[in-house]
């Protein structure tokens, strides 16, 4: 009973993420088979998606596929990195389609009849994340424009199922799960759903936790508690390479690799596969990818050996919070990431210092400081290469280490 409902809480958890970021989107006055635009870049006071980044405008839009097809027009960006993720409700990122590559699709449910050059979804329900890349704040009335030709337009017929908190007792949890699962069939082979039913964790009807025994109850709470404890070892996965942690090659297209995905709903929900953008996350000497922010850091990016992209990249500081969640944090000058835009990058002869730590450095050295929590929390360092080249791709490229100051 533990183990079943160990592997179905990390099965439903994507499910849960999602349609817990769906309802806060609907809640907020979002309509179905519409984009809403974010027209400010995500600063310290954004609590929603984990390790957002602060270098493209979001444009969001949660298309319901049940009513008939969604039309998506995309805009004409000329050199600007424009991106629209398609994602299903298990986070898997079934298309990416590239501004100027394409200017208008169809996109069609599981179960709709096949419709010529139509992008066929794996379900009903399908969150579509643009983003757009600004190149500073008098950039933004620019991206803007381009943001307004991100166009949907369908029918919608649907309720939203809301989604219970990670946080709630395992009857509430499961009911949820199984209410999610019930909205969003998933495909039938799925291995973990097999045990969760011989133990009846997933029956017909309503979820009704009266069935089980005091001590059964007992079993699936140890079960949820150990599933959000893996859920949180997201440092587990992946490859080392000097000093950085790389993604497994099935980041956001994960097949069936649940553990992976549960561990990526949490720490990064809707992550990008590597190919349209790798992820790359600081190693302590240690070994560790939380980071003592109790002391400085620094990071030296040579002379002639910057990143090698056909898109963009930053690195990108985020505090991690009690739950294992990684959000942006507040500074004086408001400064989240330092970019291939960042002014002060711009034509640099020498090496570049980055200094990561709370307090700002001293007046006489030339470091660029990337602030630090405050509050004593361990932060976390994330380095996006987007569009990488394969230099970056198969390790022919490697970062600097991070090293104490």
């Amino acid at each position: 009973m533990r183990a079943a409902a160990r592997e179905l809480a990390l099965y439903g958890l994507p499910l849960i993420e999602m349609a817990g970021t769906r309802g806060r989107a609907f809640r907020n006055g979002l309509i179905a088979n519409r984009f809403r635009h974010v027209r400010k870049l995500t600063d310290a006071r954004s609590q929603t998606v984990t390790q957002p980044n602060n270098d493209t405008l979001y444009s969001t839009a949660w298309l319901d596929l049940s009513a008939g097809p969604v039309r998506l027009a995309l805009p004409r960006a000329g050199e600007r990195y424009v991106s629209l993720a398609l994602m299903d409700m298990f986070t898997n990122n079934f298309a990416v389609l590239r501004a100027g590559s394409v200017q208008e699709v169809i996109v069609i449910g599981p179960h709709a009849p096949s419709q010529p050059g139509a992008i066929r979804a794996p379900t009903d329900w399908v969150w579509a994340l643009g983003r757009t890349l600004v190149a500073g704040p008098a950039d933004l009335s620019a991206a803007h424009l381009v943001q307004d030709g991100l166009v949907a337009q369908g029918a919608s017929n649907r309720r939203v199922i809301d989604a219970p908190l990670r946080s709630a007792p395992w009857s509430e949890y499961f009911a949820g799960v199984q209410a999610l699962l019930a909205d969003t069939p998933p495909p039938r082979s799925d291995g973990p759903l097999a045990g969760a039913r011989a133990a009846g964790l997933i029956a017909p009807g309503a979820f009704d936790p009266r069935r089980f025994s005091p001590d059964q109850g007992a079993q699936i709470a140890a079960g949820l508690a150990d599933a959000l404890e893996i859920a949180g070892r997201g440092d587990e996965s992946g490859e080392r390479r000097g000093g950085w942690l790389y993604p497994k090659p099935n980041l956001g297209r994960f097949g069936d690799d649940y553990r992976y995905r549960a561990q990526i709903a949490l720490s990064g929900l809707a992550a990008l596969p590597i190919d349209e953008a790798l992820y790359l996350r600081a190693l302590s000497p240690d070994g560790r990818g939380e980071i003592d922010s109790r002391r400085p850091w620094k990071l030296t990016l040579r002379k002639g050996a910057l990143p090698p992209v056909d898109g963009f990249w930053s690195l990108t500081i985020y505090e991690v919070t009690p739950q294992g969640q990684a959000f942006l944090i507040d500074n004086p000058l408001q400064r989240y990431a330092i970019s291939d835009r960042s002014p002060e990058l711009a034509g640099a002869a020498d090496d570049i210092e980055i200094l990561i730590s709370p307090a700002a450095p001293s007046g006489g050295t030339k470091a660029v400081w990337l602030p630090a929590p405050r509050s004593g929390r361990p932060f976390l360092l994330s380095f996006r290469a987007y569009r990488p080249k394969p230099a970056m791709l198969d390790g022919d490229f490697l970062l600097p280490e991070l090293r104490p100051a």
